[in-house]
This record gives structure tokens, sequence and C-alpha cells, in this order.
């Protein structure tokens, strides 16, 4: 009889985390690979199932002016990777980002995906990225009377610019792509859900979460409330608690590895 190697033995006694178990990702498109590619790395199947689109704003003419006068802040900061995306490749058309502006990203996704597009020495929370992370920075204590742009998509929190122009500094939007939720069948999620192949779901927003329950329709609904739903903030926790999700968890380290170890928690404990 063949004995069995050590790497064979160790295949054998430890599984990999998500074998045998599908996950949704409901990131936008350009954003899902990241998270796809780890879940499938973990041995879990990797469902790709956008709630959000990415696409410029209609009029971009107050974006093209705040990028035009530049020079006259001391701070940029970006809220998102689509905002570093969107605004980069405006920016960029337009102009070469001025020498001594400060860079500040709202989390570590962010400042990846700066980093990817060649911007270096980007000020960022090291944990979860949000709003209140990002204010914590000592580069923010005391703002008073520096000029800060804000680059985001439509809408969103204001909490930033309000605690800025609290602390004394003078913020202006640059409002620089929109969010659309996606005329997606849902068909292959159901089709998943019956045959037994799908068993986690991860969302990244409220509002992505809002567009999969309209995307879903009620019988899809019915399904995800009682699917374990995997989230990065306990603001999106809340949101899914009230739209009736019976088991939400949320990641108690930051980013898509985060996502990944608390699913590959949660399964294993099953």
């Amino acid at each position: 009889m063949k004995r069995k190697t050590s790497d064979e033995k160790r295949e054998t006694s430890h599984p990999a985390p998500l074998a045998g178990r599908g996950i949704v990702v409901t990131r936008p498109a350009r954003q899902a690979e990241r998270l796809a590619a780890l879940i499938r790395a973990a041995g879990g199947e990797a469902i790709v199932y956008p709630v959000i689109e990415i696409r410029e704003v209609d009029d971009a003419q107050r974006l093209n002016d705040l990028i035009d006068r530049l020079d006259a802040f001391d701070l940029a900061v970006f809220v998102s990777p689509n905002a570093a995306q969107q605004a980069l490749r405006v920016i960029r058309a337009r102009r070469a980002l001025p020498a001594g502006l400060v860079i500040a990203a709202v989390g570590p996704g962010t400042a990846r995906e700066l980093a990817g597009l060649g911007i270096a020495g980007v000020a960022s929370p090291a944990g979860r990225g949000d709003s209140e992370s990002l204010l914590a920075l000592p580069l923010l204590a005391d703002p008073r009377g520096k000029r800060v742009a804000v680059f985001r998509g439509e809408g969103g929190r204001e909490l930033l610019a309000e605690e800025l122009t609290a602390r004394g500094a003078v913020v202006e939007y640059a409002t620089c792509y929109r969010r659309v939720r996606p005329d997606t069948d849902p068909a292959p999620l159901i089709d998943a859900w019956a045959g037994g192949r799908l068993h986690a779901v991860t969302v990244t927003s409220s509002e992505g979460l809002r567009n999969l329950c309209a995307m879903l329709g009620a019988a899809g609904r019915a399904l995800l409330a009682q699917t374990p739903v995997f989230v990065p903030h306990p603001r999106i926790a809340e949101t899914a608690r009230d739209l009736g999700m019976a088991s939400v968890t949320v990641a108690g380290k930051p980013g898509d590895d985060g996502l990944v170890a608390a699913m590959a928690a949660h399964f294993s404990a099953r």
C-alpha cells in the first residue's frame, strides 16, 4: 500500500476552511476579484453578483472645477476604492497632483487602491475603514485653516465633512462617481440556493444590501433571510438585521481578509 506523503497528510487533516461552500460576492465588478480570489484560495466557490454599478457623474463641471483648483487645497481625502479609481482617472486627464497635497484614505482598501495607482505615502487608519477611524488620525486632530477636498460618490455619509468643519477646516466635496442598482437576473442565485450550492453572502455596504434585497424579489429575500451574511462593519450589520436577516456576522478584522477569516471560523465551528 502506498504511504501518504507529509503534504498529503496535512491536506487530509486540515481541509480548506471554505471547501464545498458557495459564497456570494456582491462588491462592484472592479472590486470583486480580490475577495473572490481569497474565497477560492480557501477552497470555496465565489459566486460574483455585483449589487452596485459604478458610473460617471452626469455633470462633471463641478468636479473638473475643483480639480483645476487643487493647488489651493492642503489635503485630499478618498472615501473608497471607487473614489480613488474614478477621481485619479479624471485628475490625470487634466493635470498632475500638486506636489504638496497630502493624500488620505478612509481605510486600508482605499489606500491599497491608491498605491496600485501610483500614489505613495497615503495617510490611512490601519483598522476598520470608516470616517470615524480616519478622524482619529493625528493628521486630522487639528485641521484649523486647512482646505480639504473629499472625493466621493453621490450621496453618502456627512460625518467626515461635518466633523472636519467643526474642527476648523474648510471642506469641499468632489463627487466623482455615482452608484446605480444593476438590472441583473437573480435566477442564478435562486438556482444555487435551490441546489444547495449557496451557503453565505458577503455584503460590504448598506446600500448594496438594500439593492440585493430589491434585486432578489420576495422569494429570494426569504432565502437570504435564512442565509449567513458576513459584513465588515457594525453599521451594515444593523441594516441587515433591520431587513430581517437572521444570521449576521461582523468580521473581526478589516478588509477582505477579515471577511474570509470570519467565514472560515463560522463554518469550521459547524
